[in-house]
């Protein structure tokens, strides 16, 4: 048998070795079915209009147009050719049926999942011969505002038939769905896309404060330092923005105070060779340690070239995930010991030390905070944990040597909800500026901004704004 490694391109190749792995049959396709699909989601609704303009578009070529979900469950298809949709019943390549790499083998839109970027897998690539009559190009959607893997658009046509377009059509599918999904969420920015950062972590130390936190961060803190200590494999979990790195690093530094730290964040899946050839070189180096974050977010063949180079390094690296289940299998089986750290919204104690801290590190010297500033800051759940207190603090202290409630901005006075428009979060803030200035009662608010009371008192419930007294 002829070994692909040598034919294919290193991503399929990869995708092969997978599908060996799981088990799948190379003649037969046998996708799982599950009889729920859903049909209710925000990328589900914005996926389909996109398709079906599309659809309008191709209507008269041979191609099949779908959406999946994140694991490979087909959720629809539109074409309109008889032929190839009779074909693709025969494979099962229908809403209902899974198509991850796991059930299908090597196919486009397993690959787009498991790699998050763009596939195209045409004839005898696919790993199982009942696919060879088939070309499929999908691209990856992913969740505005988080990055979150949502599902992926797919076009399959025949082998034979031109495929040049075909994966340009898909990403430009996936794109205009992302799109369509951030403006009916109200238009909030996207976070931006990783860029796969490598610096040393030093930068990230809380030496001043990180002996005086909350009982939750001390038994974290703990837990890693222990299992470090018996060279147990450690990956860290927690929400964005946590502080997962900080408390791995915390953690090395206290065994090892002159070990060198660094951290290669998640980069965008198109840069993960660049990516690896940039850090991988350190591991296994004395006295250094390498903390590899969001490895939930890792394309699959980059973490199977992780896992090989961690199996002979072991203890001179740390992993974090936001979701430890989901982090690509050949890095999850390396793990010993998952050490979760809890959000800020359980650690109200550690915000105003940690507010100190940042302040301290903008401006160079200790920044006073008013007892109502500081009631504030505690009482807010910080949605995005520790990075968003540090953004808040960062931009306040710039305005004051003493912070006060108008130093703050209007989403520390309201209760995260719903999403607000740019005109509904403006208006919140205005209202928000308006009340923390000393001495200003509702009725001055609403002569300020020439609304009625009852208009005011009406937004201050819909924004759930609470100022603190003083």
């Amino acid at each position: 048998m002829v070994d692909e490694r040598a034919v294919l391109p290193p991503r399929l190749a990869a995708s092969w070795q997978r599908s060996r792995q799981y088990g799948v049959s190379p003649e037969t396709v046998r996708p799982a079915f599950t009889g729920t699909v859903d049909h209710d989601s925000l990328f589900f609704e914005c996926g389909q209009e996109v398709l079906r303009g599309l659809h309008t578009t191709l209507a008269n070529e041979p191609i099949s147009l779908m959406l999946t979900d994140s694991d490979g469950l087909v959720l629809s298809r539109l074409c309109d050719d008889t032929g190839i949709t009779r074909s693709l019943d025969r494979v099962h390549l229908a809403p209902g049926f899974s198509y991850a790499e796991r059930d299908a083998g090597t196919n486009g839109l397993g690959l787009a999942l498991a790699d998050r970027a763009p596939s195209l897998v045409s004839a005898e690539e696919h790993y199982c011969t009942g696919l060879w009559g088939y070309t499929c190009a999908a691209a990856p959607v992913v969740e505005p505002g988080t990055n979150r893997l949502v599902g992926s658009v797919n076009l399959t046509t025949w082998s034979k038939s031109s495929k040049e377009l075909l994966l340009a059509l898909a990403q430009s599918a996936a794109g205009n769905t992302a799109a369509l999904m951030l403006a009916r969420s109200h238009g909030h920015p996207t976070t931006p896309v990783p860029r796969g950062e490598v610096y040393h972590v030093y930068a990230e130390r809380l030496p001043d404060v990180s002996a005086g936190l909350s009982r939750g961060w001390a038994d974290a803190l703990a837990e890693a330092r222990e299992a470090m200590e018996r060279g147990r494999v450690v990956c860290v979990t927690g929400e964005p923005g946590s502080g997962k790195a900080v408390l791995a690093s915390t953690a090395r530094r206290a065994l090892r105070p002159r070990e060198r730290i660094l951290n290669a964040r998640p980069p965008a899946p198109a840069d993960a060779e660049s990516w690896l050839a940039l850090w991988t070189p350190e591991v296994g180096k004395d006295d250094t340690c390498v903390i590899v974050s969001g490895t939930d977010a890792l394309p699959a063949y980059a973490a199977e070239q992780l896992a090989q180079l961690f199996t002979s390094a072991r203890g001179s690296f740390v992993l974090t995930a936001a979701d430890h289940a989901g982090i690509p299998e050949a890095l999850r089986t390396l793990i010993d010991t998952v050490v979760e750290v809890p959000a800020l919204r359980y650690r109200p104690d550690d915000v105003l030390p940690l507010a100190g801290h940042f302040a301290h590190e903008s401006r160079g010297r200790a920044v006073t905070f008013t007892p109502a500033a500081s009631r504030a800051l505690t009482a807010y759940p910080w949605p995005g944990n520790v990075r968003q207190l540090r953004q808040v603090v960062r931009e306040a202290v710039w305005r004051a040597d003493v912070v006060d409630t108008r130093h703050l901005p209007g989403e520390v006075f309201t209760s995260p909800g719903r999403r607000l428009t740019r005109m509904e979060a403006v208006e919140r803030d205005e209202i928000v500026r308006c009340l923390t200035r000393p001495g200003t009662t509702a009725a001055q608010v609403a002569s300020m901004l020439g609304m009625s009371r009852a208009t005011v008192y009406r937004k201050i419930a819909q924004y759930g704004i609470k100022v603190p007294r003083r």
